[in-house]
């Protein structure tokens, strides 16, 4: 599932507010190793 919410935050399909609270570390760390923010935006 991480994946999935990974993309959709990229794709500005969902925020991460909605990520399951379960989920939300997991996602956090997946969006950081691509050099995103929460957002799905660069981190400069």
């Amino acid at each position: 599932m991480v994946p999935i919410y990974v993309a959709l935050i990229i794709h500005g399909r969902r925020t991460f507010e909605s990520v399951p609270d379960i989920l939300k570390e997991a996602v956090r760390a997946e969006l950081l190793a691509l050099g995103l923010d929460e957002n799905g935006n660069p981190i400069n």
